[in-house]
């Protein structure tokens, strides 16, 4: 089974790496990633400047996670000096994520790649609109010579025409996408915000936002010739899969490996080679952009067709007839039964059957 992709030249055994954050906070963290069986790697964004990270900066919230996280607070000399070069021993692809205004990227560019960079990933968190962005992207295209990645601000709300700009300013890729907000998390135990970011502000990530940063990867494959990383959301091997579906060449985790640790990214891989097999995939390329051919701006069918139940496989666990608002499905004979007259089509019960026996 192949798990192995190339995007910009850059070749990587398995297409999943760490996204810029907490668990690539430092050379060892890296090292524990490639360790976990990542197959590249990313690390925390690197400013001109050291961070002062609000605490707390993280909260949990069910399968996901809040957080008022800013970028490194470690010095750029240590980086170059100590951080990156212990990453460069791993023998893996290294992305160093860097911001943030064009002239700060201009200065950390050159020294990042000379420590060993393969690539960069622009941060665009606090870099504004979109003309600085692009100036950002100018800037490191003048100042090193390697693929220039940039990562979807949180406010960005057309990322076609995010995409778009970015590739004309000659991005190599795009990063798509960053956490979600700014969000709030109260608690009511004591009326205070859980945060300890100004206005207790944070940003969300996790399972939550999976659908939406799919939907980004998905619109921005169709607009652009330029590779996509997808991110946001990842917990299983086959949500890469749906995310490559989706048009991404390769993608990021943070929340998965924060909380479930650094053995995520081959846990992941393990599982998605287990699905390929299942399905005769040979290659990643196999499946790459698939669902983008049965994407339509038009709906594909406005009437009700009533749901099919495999007997073979229902369990009679009661959650299709527990979730049908429309009183159409009945537990009989430890087998589901739909009613084809009641049934809306509305598809709930189809995608909350554990053991796939609804379909249309």
């Amino acid at each position: 089974m192949d798990l192995s992709v190339e995007i910009c030249g850059i070749k990587l055994k398995n297409p999943i790496m760490p996204a810029a954050g907490p668990t690539v906070r430092n050379g060892d963290s890296m090292v524990k990633a490639a360790m976990g069986g990542a197959g590249a790697l990313v690390s925390k964004t690197l400013s001109v400047a050291p961070a002062h990270v609000p605490r707390p900066c993280l909260v949990k919230i069910r399968d996901g996670l809040m957080h008022a996280e800013l970028w490194s607070d470690i010095t750029l000399d240590q980086w170059v000096r100590h951080e990156l070069p212990k990453a460069k021993k791993t023998g893996l692809p290294l992305l160093v994520s860097v911001g943030y205004s064009p002239d700060e990227i201009k200065k950390i560019a050159p020294r990042v790649v000379d420590a060993g960079a393969n690539a960069l990933e622009l941060s665009t968190l606090y870099s504004g609109d979109i003309s600085t962005i692009t100036e950002a992207i100018r800037a490191a295209k003048e100042a090193v010579k390697v693929p220039v990645f940039v990562k979807v601000p949180p406010g960005a709300t057309d990322v076609v025409q995010f995409a778009q700009a970015v590739e004309a300013a000659g991005a190599d890729g795009i990063v798509a996408i960053n956490a979600v907000g700014p969000c709030l998390v109260i608690d009511v135990e004591n009326g205070m915000p859980i945060l300890g970011s100004p206005n207790g502000y944070g940003w969300l990530s996790g399972q939550a936002i999976k659908p939406f940063a799919v939907r980004c990867v998905a619109e921005i494959a169709r607009t652009v010739k330029i590779p996509v990383i997808g991110s946001g959301g990842i917990s299983t091997g086959r949500d890469i899969v749906e995310f490559i579906m989706a048009g991404a060449s390769a993608v990021q985790i943070s929340t998965a490996a924060i909380i479930r640790g650094h053995k995520v990214y081959g846990l992941l891989a393990d599982e998605m080679a287990k699905f390929m097999r299942a399905k005769g995939y040979n290659s990643i390329n196999d499946f790459k952009g698939s669902a983008l051919r049965h994407m339509s701006e038009q709906p594909v069918r406005t009437t009700p067709k009533p749901v099919e139940v495999i007997s073979s496989r229902c369990n009679a666990c009661g959650l299709c007839e527990r979730y049908c608002m429309y009183d159409a499905i009945r537990i009989v004979g430890r087998v589901a039964r739909v009613d084809p007259v009641k049934c809306y089509g509305c598809g709930l019960c189809v995608s909350a059957c554990p053991t796939r026996a609804l379909r249309f």
